[in-house]
């Protein structure tokens, strides 16, 4: 590429206009599923209704109580979880150089459902009760998500000294954490064959991750761990780039890897477990997202990390929306869903890989 008397080219200048265009095009498909996920259920709310019940003009009550206390807080909840989701799962596959790279397959969100499941049951940090709705609720989420927050950073550390041994392959880090995965599943399985009728249904609540659990509270928190942690992603764009071009590459740009790469895997595995402890494990979302913007957009992190975000939280709240709609009137969980559509996606980029 040459400039002109400094001059940008105009191919390029088109070239970064529709990457722009791209992310602003997620933003309004992601506004049209959110107003299609809010009317859509047993009471069919129309568009016009639902944005209007959304700017504060009340059409009944019936509908401010649908939109407010029940469908509003699920889709908010799934738009949130998938942008961290997805935002985190870039993120891993950027600073440990592993396209296959997720909090799901390298194992920490597995890490962060067992160590929910811990508190639950051996430090007996929370009570569950049964809310009106039939769920399952822990009463104290915040020392729970402590919990799985740690477990969560155990396994990231472990990827971490992985990657950093010599000779270290991308398959030799997804190996390690399909193992952790099974390690951590293999646990949870023993604290449910030992749980009480009440800590057994709580362990198989978190198994089904479900953004319908989730509160005006548990939003909250999420949104604001995904914010933070999206605002310091973005501030490094440059130097996942740097990674991405090799590590003696980004090494001679003055980038510190080791603490580019420690820093982003704890944060992505704090978002992670937040989102794990209040939804449970959703599968995924953070792998197959950055992979169909990467095809479309590319590489550059500093388009691809906020595109993850608006399309991984686009498809999270369309597959929750999907999940409603399918077996009407039973509601299957949202990550039943996404496995479904992850993992043939999944096994794909494995034969991809390998051929390529």
């Amino acid at each position: 590429m040459h400039f002109v008397d400094g001059q940008i080219p105009a191919d390029y200048t088109n070239h970064i206009r529709a990457k722009y265009i791209f992310i602003l095009l997620g933003f309004a498909l992601a506004a049209a599923t959110l107003i299609f996920s809010i009317g859509t259920g047993p009471v069919h709310i129309s568009a016009a209704d639902t944005l209007i019940t959304l700017l504060g003009k009340s059409i009944s009550r019936q509908y401010d109580l649908i939109v407010w206390n029940i469908r509003l807080t699920q889709a908010l909840a799934a738009l949130t979880a998938g942008a961290g989701l997805a935002v985190c799962g870039a993120v891993m596959q950027a600073v440990l150089r592993n396209p296959l790279g997720s909090p799901f397959t390298l194992g920490i969100s597995h890490a962060a459902a067992f160590g929910a499941a811990f508190s639950v049951m051996i430090l007996d940090l929370g009570t569950m009760s049964s809310s009106s709705v039939g769920a399952i609720n822990l009463d104290s989420p915040y020392l729970t998500t402590a919990v799985a927050f740690l477990f969560s950073m155990l396994a990231a550390l472990l990827i971490v000294l992985i990657s950093r041994m010599r000779n270290t392959t991308p398959e030799m880090m997804v190996l390690t954490g399909v193992a952790l995965g099974s390690l951590f599943t293999a646990g949870t399985m023993f604290l449910q064959f030992f749980a009480d009728d009440i800590q057994l249904a709580a362990m198989v609540f978190w198994t089904f991750g479900d953004v319908a659990r989730a509160s005006w509270q548990d939003v909250a928190i999420m949104a604001v761990c995904t914010i933070t942690a999206f605002l310091w992603f973005t501030a490094n764009r440059w130097n996942f780039n740097a990674i991405e071009a090799g590590e003696e590459t980004a090494k001679g740009l003055g980038v510190k890897v080791e603490r580019i790469r420690i820093t982003g895997m704890l944060i992505s595995s704090l978002v992670t477990a937040v989102i794990v402890s209040f939804l449970g494990i959703i599968g995924f979302v953070g792998l197959v997202c950055p992979h169909i913007v990467r095809k479309i957009i590319g590489d550059d992190y500093r388009f691809l990390l906020p595109a993850s975000c608006v399309f991984g939280g686009t498809l999270l709240l369309a597959a929750d929306t999907a999940a409603r709609l399918i077996l009407t009137p039973n509601v299957i969980p949202v990550s039943v869903l996404t496995a479904f559509l992850g993992a043939p996606i999944f096994i794909w980029l494995i034969i991809g890989g390998k051929q390529k």
